[in-house]
């Protein structure tokens, strides 16, 4: 099992693409085509990081657009 996850963190999709992937993902508009290359090409690691910093800035993001509409109703 960890020789698996030895090979799967080798692949060579940088961290910039990565991030891409995941806003497709947040978006859910990635074609089929996209998708399964992007299966074969993601690094895990890369993956999990990203996703956890794309939630971070989505909630911060919430967060900001719901203080300033609740700032200017006031």
């Amino acid at each position: 099992m960890t020789q698996d996850i030895k090979e799967l963190s080798r692949r060579k999709l940088n961290f910039l693409q990565t991030m891409k992937a995941v806003a497709w993902g947040f978006f859910g508009v990635r074609k089929g085509k996209g998708y399964t290359e992007d299966i074969a090409s993601l690094n895990p690691v890369h993956l999990i990081i990203a996703g956890i910093i794309a939630a971070i800035v989505f909630v911060v993001g919430l967060v900001l657009v719901a203080r300033w509409f609740t700032g200017h109703l006031t």
